[in-house]
C-alpha cells in the first residue's frame, strides 16, 4: 500500500477535519434560526457541504481499502424544495451524515496528526512506515461504519425496495389485465357478437332472398377477419410473436423498421435472457422508440443491446430536442415498474437541445445456446418509409 498516498489522505483529512468543525456549528446555528428563512438556507447549504465533504471521505475509504462504497443517499424528486426536504429527511443516511459530523473532526484530527508527526520524525519515520496502514485502514473503518449501510441494512433495505416493486407489480399486473379485457370486450367480442348476428339473418334470408344472404355471409367473413386482427392486436400486447421467433435483438429490429427516421441497431448478445426479461426490456424499447417518434423531433436515432458482468443493457438514444422526463409520462413510468420487478432500472438523460439517452438495465444471465438473430454483434442501420 502507497504510504505516501495514505499520509496524503491524512493531510486532506485533517483539513476537511477543521471545516467540518465550522460546518457543525453552521448546523447548530441553522437549526436554531429554522423558524426564519434564513435557517432553511444555512441548512440547505450545511447539507450539501456535509453530502460532498462525506463522498469525498467515502472515496478516500474505498482507495484504502480497496473496495467500493457507493452513495447511499434516496434520489431527490425533480422539483419542490418542500418534496426535496420531506425525501431528505426521511433518509436515514442524512441523520448518520450528521452523527458523523459530530464525531469524525476529533478522529480525523488525532489520526491525521499522528501519522503526519510519525513522518517528520528521523527516529520515527521507522514508525510511520509500519503505522500509517494501520491507522489509515482504521480511519477508512470509521468512515464507512458511519456513511455506508452495513451488510443487514442493505439487505432490510432491499427486501423494502422488492416489496414496493411488486406491490407497483401487481398494480400494473392488474391494469394491464383490465385493459385486456377492455380491448377484448370492445374490439373481438363486439366483433364475434356481429358475427353471429350475420350468420343468423343470413340462415333466415337464405331461402327467401339468397342474394340478401350472401351479402350477410360476406360481411360476416369481413367481420371475421376483423376480429382476428383484434386478436392478433391483444396477443402481440402480452408477447409479441416475433419476440418469441426471432429473440430480442431481431424484435427491436423489426420495430426499428417501423420507425419512420433512420434507426441504427446495434445488437452485441452472446445469447438470450430469460422471456420474461426479454419482453420487459422490449416492451420498454419500443416504449422509447414510440416517445421519439411522438414528441422528440429526431432525425436519426439509435439502439445497443449489450451483456456485460451478468447485466443487459439497452441504450436508446436520438439527435432530437431533448427535455424528456421519465416522471412525467405513464408509458415510462410503466417500464420503471416492469423492470423494476427483475431489478432492473432506467436512467434518462435529456438536457435541453438533445440527444436523449434512456439507459434500460436487468441484472441476468443470458442462455448460452446461439440464437439467429444474436448469436453474433451486427449492426443493422434501418429507415424509416420513404
Amino acid at each position: 500500500m502507497d504510504r505516501l498516498r495514505l499520509t496524503g489522505y491524512a493531510v486532506a483529512q485533517f483539513f476537511l477535519a477543521i471545516v467540518l468543525i465550522v460546518l457543525l456549528v453552521l448546523w447548530i446555528v441553522g437549526g436554531v434560526l429554522v423558524v426564519v428563512w434564513i435557517g432553511l438556507g444555512i441548512l440547505t447549504g450545511c447539507l450539501v457541504a456535509t453530502r460532498w465533504i462525506a463522498n469525498l471521505h467515502r472515496e478516500m475509504a474505498a482507495r484504502t481499502l480497496g473496495e467500493p462504497i457507493p452513495v447511499p443517499y434516496r434520489p431527490l424528486p425533480p422539483s419542490g424544495f418542500f418534496d426535496k426536504a420531506r425525501v431528505v429527511l426521511a433518509d436515514p443516511m442524512t441523520w448518520r451524515d450528521l452523527a458523523w459530523v459530530l464525531v469524525a473532526p476529533v478522529v480525523g484530527i488525532v489520526v491525521s496528526l499522528v501519522v503526519v508527526i510519525l513522518l517528520l520524525g528521523i527516529v520515527t519515520g521507522f514508525i510511520w512506515w509500519f503505522a500509517t496502514p494501520p491507522l489509515m485502514m482504521a480511519r477508512a473503518h470509521f468512515d464507512r461504519l458511519f456513511l455506508a449501510y452495513s451488510r443487514t441494512e442493505r439487505l432490510e433495505q432491499r427486501v423494502q425496495d422488492l416489496t414496493h416493486s411488486r406491490a407497483d407489480v401487481v398494480d400494473h399486473s392488474a391494469a394491464e389485465l383490465r385493459r385486456l379485457e377492455r380491448d377484448l370486450h370492445d374490439g373481438a367480442q363486439a366483433r364475434l357478437v356481429a358475427l353471429s348476428m350475420s350468420l343468423g339473418m343470413a340462415d333466415a334470408a337464405f331461402d327467401g332472398d339468397p342474394e340478401q344472404a350472401r351479402r350477410l355471409v360476406q360481411d360476416a367473413r369481413a367481420t371475421t377477419t376483423a376480429a382476428i386482427g383484434d386478436l392478433r392486436s391483444v396477443v402481440r400486447g402480452i408477447h409479441p410473436p416475433v419476440l418469441a421467433d426471432r429473440g430480442l435483438g431481431g424484435a427491436v429490429q423489426a420495430i426499428a423498421l417501423d420507425m419512420a427516421i433512420p434507426v441504427q441497431v446495434d445488437v452485441r448478445l452472446p445469447g438470450r435472457p430469460p422471456a420474461p426479461v426479454e419482453s420487459a426490456v422490449y416492451f420498454g424499447v419500443a416504449e422509447c422508440l414510440a416517445n421519439i417518434g411522438k414528441h422528440a423531433g429526431a432525425h436519426h436515432a439509435w439502439i445497443t443491446l449489450t451483456h456485460d458482468d451478468d447485466l443487459l443493457r439497452a441504450v436508446v438514444g436520438d439527435d432530437g430536442r431533448g427535455g424528456a422526463d421519465a416522471a412525467t409520462g405513464t408509458g415510462m413510468l410503466g417500464v420503471m415498474r416492469r423492470l423494476a420487478a427483475f431489478d432492473g432500472t432506467m436512467s434518462v438523460s435529456s438536457p435541453t437541445g438533445g440527444p436523449t439517452l434512456v439507459t434500460l438495465e436487468v441484472p441476468c444471465s443470458l442462455d448460452p445456446m446461439p440464437h439467429p438473430s444474436s448469436s453474433s454483434p451486427r449492426t443493422t442501420p434501418s429507415s424509416g418509409p420513404a
